[in-house]
């Protein structure tokens, strides 16, 4: 006897039950940190005038950095599944294909050199460093002959990335501002205000936002592009579009917090073991799940060793690595 097929849960049960994770991740992260709070402060705070020092540490401090937590976990998630979608390669996120650190680069070059620089400025630095960055990689990685292949791709990402990381650490020793890039490329959002947010929000909004009307065209495109022409798409267009819109999610990401890997290698991968590959399906839970993994690793950075923080990039970093040498192991003979 053939054993009968489980019934899929729909894509809306997921959805809620996503979004549900999500709201609850919030709580926790507004609720625990160094100061001492509850539920009920947390509560008062989003939804009273009432005034106090536990208000105001969710207020002005908690609130606007895990807003930014959320901004940033849904940009590089989104460009991560975007970019392995483009690319058809299970490894191919922002920091392996150079953009981060391309931004980073580009970060320390403009505190070095304009150094009345305002935060605008810096983020235009980090779009063009990012853009920079996957141009050396793709360009790099297509002077052999036959192509792009996934492991060209991964091999080139990781020598421009490294040399991008030495540019950036080269000018910080030089011009003595190795702490203040240091500060960036550590990767944290303590200090984020509603400024700054008000930047970047509306740049990742927009991002996403095309990104889920292109997301039946990338679903196609992730199949075969054989089939995409022969489906009438115009393929270059609609991939130009794609990796502008990756270096505008990569490049804010980069200019808010600063070089956070693995988040976009990590949660596509999560997100089409629960919604499969129809990246209609996706790219709006890639969204919502790195969003949620962002406020966890925030969160876990202001308790573990309270009232110190660790670094957020550190804690990613812990639990990406893993799951990176999982990905190897399991598809790398199929990289070639």
């Amino acid at each position: 006897m053939t054993e009968k097929k489980r019934p899929s849960i729909p894509f809306l049960y997921k959805l809620i039950a996503g979004i549900l994770v999500f709201i609850g991740m919030f709580a926790v992260a507004l609720i625990y940190g160094a100061a001492d709070t509850t539920a009920m402060d947390a509560w008062n705070a989003l939804t009273s005038n009432a005034t106090g020092d536990k208000l105001s540490i969710i207020r002005e401090i908690r609130l606007p950095r895990e807003v930014a937590a959320i901004f940033v976990g849904a940009a590089l998630a989104i460009a991560g599944a975007v970019m392995q979608g483009i690319t058809r390669n299970p490894l191919a996120d922002p920091g392996l294909l150079g953009l981060t650190s391309g931004a980073n680069a580009a970060l320390a070059i403009a505190i070095a050199f304009i150094p009345a620089a305002n935060y605008f400025s810096i983020m235009i630095a980090c779009f063009i460093g990012a853009a920079v960055g996957a141009i050396m990689v793709f360009g790099i990685g297509s002077i052999k002959k036959g192509g792009l292949s996934p492991l060209r791709i991964v091999l080139a990402g990781a020598a421009v990335s490294a040399f991008l990381h030495a540019i950036a650490e080269g000018i910080g020793i030089y011009f003595k501002i190795s702490k203040d890039v240091s500060m960036w490329t550590a990767g944290g959002i303590i200090g984020t205000t509603w400024n700054q947010l008000q930047l970047i929000g509306p740049v990742i909004g927009a991002g996403v936002i095309v990104t889920i009307l292109l997301s039946k065209q990338l679903t196609i495109l992730s199949l075969s592009e054989d089939v995409a022409i022969g489906l009438g798409l115009k393929i270059k267009h609609i991939k130009i579009i794609l990796f502008i819109i990756i270096i505008l999610l990569a490049g804010a990401s980069v200019a808010l917090v600063g070089n956070l890997v693995f988040i976009g290698l990590l949660v596509p991968h999560i997100v089409r073991a629960i919604v499969g590959t129809d990246y209609r399906y996706i790219i709006p839970m890639s969204g919502i799940v790195g969003a949620a993994f962002m406020l966890f690793a925030d969160t876990l950075g202001r308790t573990i060793n309270a009232p110190w923080e660790t670094p957020v990039a550190a804690i990613v970093a812990m639990m990406g690595l893993p799951f990176f040498l999982f990905i190897v192991h399991k598809g790398g003979k199929q990289l070639s």
